[in-house]
């Protein structure tokens, strides 16, 4: 596909373009490109969508980072930064704190991060969360008893999956139960590169996990929670109508990327950022200079992806043909709402989109942060 005309000055992409060791490449703000996935025979979106804000469901939420979605409605949103779980009512936008998660050490990027529901959760009501401890990244699940008094209906956590290299950037930290019904956990290289390309290393990686955090049956490396590798920091995941994994990662000084994924394939980092000329690399379906993304969450949607941007505070359509774009990237919502942090399907052509206004890089305005409804075509 054709690169889009406007050129902006890229910077590093940890999180937001703004940690250190950015570069000032002049880049595109976007350019698709063929994945060696191959492209299924199915009827693709149209070039052009729309964006619209329904409503915004809560406000004055601080550090949001993972949300899920409760069966009657309502949504789990985690503080990062106060390491809580609180429960937002899905029609009135009141919060309830469930309680704060022990053992989790904010610092930097890293804190209370992801969630997932079980996927039992009907009937083992078990939250899954991602968070930064004082020695590493881990994946912990704890029991939700509405039954106790507000603020205390968390269970202590059960500790499944331990050892992912934490540092104060690129903690990844997206997790997410696939079709599949195994956990998937984005990771970050923790500022220490060689970790990516290191297939015994956690860091850099897209990991596959039973529910009790063994590594899943079928994964491409023996005895391993590896699924893919040659990640730089991966915050975003979702699957498509085929059950096609994707995922959005941070770029350092020119490419931000989101990715089809495939089974025990390298993505590059840190000898490839973006799309390589190196066969042995898994191109990018999609890639922006680091200034108009620095993408977290993505979800899909009428037939697109829908990723996040921090630093470019715009919500962005890739339409999908299989797992190759079949138009450019189209941004929305840029500048409104500030910082964009994690895109979750709400159904049909809704999402909930959530602000990181007040994570430390952003400027908070009134009732930021927020969760807003939107939908989408």
């Amino acid at each position: 596909m054709a690169a889009a005309a406007l050129v902006l000055t890229a910077g590093c992409s940890s999180d937001d373009g703004g940690s250190p060791g950015g570069g000032g490449a002049a880049a595109p703000s976007s350019t698709t490109g063929s994945s060696p996935t191959g492209r299924a025979a199915e009827e693709t979106p149209p070039a052009q969508g729309t964006v619209k804000v329904v409503r915004t469901v809560a406000e004055g939420l601080n550090t949001p980072w993972g949300l899920a979605p409760l069966p009657d409605g309502d949504l789990l949103v985690s503080s990062r930064d106060d390491a809580t779980i609180t429960r937002i009512d899905g029609k009135t936008g009141k919060k309830t704190e469930l309680g704060e998660v022990p053992g989790v050490s904010p610092a930097g990027e890293g804190g209370l991060m992801g969630l997932a529901l079980s996927p039992d959760y009907a009937s083992d009501h078990m939250i899954y969360a991602y968070f930064t401890s004082a020695s590493d990244n881990r994946i912990v699940r704890v029991l939700y008893d509405e039954q106790r008094p507000v603020g205390e209906q968390l269970g202590a956590p059960d500790t499944i999956f331990r050892g992912i290299p934490k540092g104060f950037i690129h903690n990844g930290g997206r997790i997410a139960f696939g079709p599949d019904r195994m956990l998937y956990a984005g990771t970050g290289e923790s500022g220490d590169t060689g970790l990516s390309q290191d297939k015994e290393s956690l860091g850099g990686k897209i990991l596959r996990l039973t529910p009790e955090g063994e590594p899943a049956p079928g994964n491409p490396f023996t005895d391993s929670p590896v699924y893919s590798y040659g990640h730089r920091n991966v915050q975003g995941l979702a699957w498509d109508s085929k059950q096609r994994l994707f995922a959005a990662e941070f770029g350092q000084d020119t490419w931000d990327e989101l990715n089809a994924i495939k089974p025990g394939d390298n993505y590059g980092w840190p000898e490839a950022e973006g799309k390589s000329d190196d066969a042995k690399y898994h191109n990018p379906l999609a890639q922006w200079g680091t200034d108009d993304a620095s993408p977290s969450g993505i979800a899909y949607a009428e037939g697109s992806v829908w990723m996040a941007g921090l630093k470019g505070q715009r919500l962005w359509r890739v339409p999908l043909d299989g797992t190759e774009a079949s138009a450019d990237p189209q941004a929305f919502l840029e500048g409104e709402y500030g910082r964009l942090r994690t895109v979750v399907p709400a159904g049909g052509d809704k999402l909930w989109v959530t602000t990181s206004n007040t994570d430390g890089r952003g400027s908070p305005k009134d009732g930021d942060d927020r969760i807003l409804e939107v939908q989408v075509s």
